[in-house]
């Protein structure tokens, strides 16, 4: 009987398997970019007029953010002080509240100690009925006191649970005032990074090149401002000072010109770094008068003032979200405090776009 056995499975060596998944390997890989060039391609290094212009925009989405940073913390600050004066205020009166029902207390507790004779028998044992009839116009007296003493320490009860609910809620008020000024202070801090990771990332001869454009004096633009870059010294206010409308506006300027050099710190109110609306606010407080905290607010503290009627110590506003101020000096320029890794300078106001100008009184 013929044998029906089956064939042998053919055999796959594994040189033959290795050989198939190098060619599988190769073929995906042909259609997949390599790494380092995809990177390359899909971000190309940008060139040092690149990096600048995102950097000045970074710097402006900073600033807008400093701003609100500035307006939470003044408001954590009125809020942190509310909370303060209503703590004092509910100790003093909690104080008097223990002291006016102690005075009670002790009365009382002599009252009891002492006692009391029926009215009646006081009379029929007393050998003067007429000092009897004095002592009792002396304890009713004293009745009604008492009772003017309970109605009083009822009405502090009332008055120090309305004072303990206005500090809750004021307090509730500063820790969200307080969890703003956080939000805010990440946000400076992130858009900051940002500019700093891509001047990181220039050649270092285009970096150096960034940092000394940003530590220059600003250039001057236009007939006036050239003429007045000839004329009046940056290390003095004296042709400034003479132009300003008022001997407050004067002294503004005289402290404007003193912080130049200055660093520019987000946040910052001086003396020995400012940002932009901290500048105008110290400059102005120098002088006497006292500026809101914020650019979005300084540009309401005066009287609002055309360009063409710029005077020395007007206050000067940039780009649509009034995020950006500076203190005029004549000429077609002010000082200010440009952003960070730039120190307090003299620019001309034409260098970014104008918004307005208050004159505080």
């Amino acid at each position: 009987m013929a044998s029906h056995s089956r064939p042998p499975a053919p055999r796959v060596t594994v040189r033959r398997v290795h050989r198939t998944a190098v060619t599988l390997a190769l073929a995906s890989a042909a259609s997949v970019p390599l790494f380092g060039a995809g990177a390359a391609q899909a971000e190309p290094r940008l060139s040092r007029a690149q990096v600048q212009a995102k950097v000045a925009e970074l710097y402006r989405e900073a600033e807008q953010a400093t701003q609100a940073y500035d307006g939470a913390a003044q408001r954590a600050d009125q809020e942190s002080a509310a909370v303060d004066r209503l703590q004092d205020e509910l100790a003093r009166k909690t104080a008097r509240l223990n002291a006016a029902r102690d005075a009670l207390g002790t009365v009382a507790a002599a009252q009891y100690r002492a006692g009391s004779l029926d009215p009646t028998l006081q009379l029929a044992l007393g050998s003067a009925p007429q000092d009897y009839l004095e002592q009792a116009g002396m304890l009713h007296q004293l009745g009604t006191r008492q009772t003017a003493a309970l109605a009083d320490l009822a009405a502090q009860r009332r008055d120090i649970a309305r004072t303990r609910g206005e500090a809750a809620g004021t307090l509730a008020s500063l820790r969200s005032a307080q969890g703003q000024l956080a939000a805010r202070r990440r946000t400076v801090q992130d858009t900051l990074a940002q500019a700093q990771a891509l001047l990181a990332s220039l050649r270092p001869v285009d970096r150096a090149a960034v940092a000394a454009a940003d530590t220059a004096p600003a250039p001057s633009h236009g007939a006036a401002a050239t003429r007045a870059a000839t004329r009046t010294p940056l290390s003095g206010s004296p042709a400034a000072a003479a132009a300003a409308p008022s001997a407050r506006a004067a002294a503004a300027v005289a402290f404007a010109y003193r912080a130049l050099g200055l660093p520019y710190v987000w946040g910052a109110t001086g003396p020995n770094a400012y940002d932009c609306s901290g500048l105008t606010q110290a400059a102005w407080r120098a002088a006497g008068v006292s500026l809101p905290r914020t650019t979005y607010t300084q540009i309401d503290a005066g009287a609002r003032i055309p360009e063409s009627r710029l005077r020395p110590g007007d206050l000067v506003f940039f780009y649509s979200g009034i995020s950006h101020v500076g203190l005029y000096i004549g000429d077609g320029r002010m000082i200010h405090a440009p952003h960070p890794g730039a120190p307090v300078r003299v620019a001309p106001i034409s260098e970014m776009p104008f918004a307005g100008a208050t004159r505080p009184a």
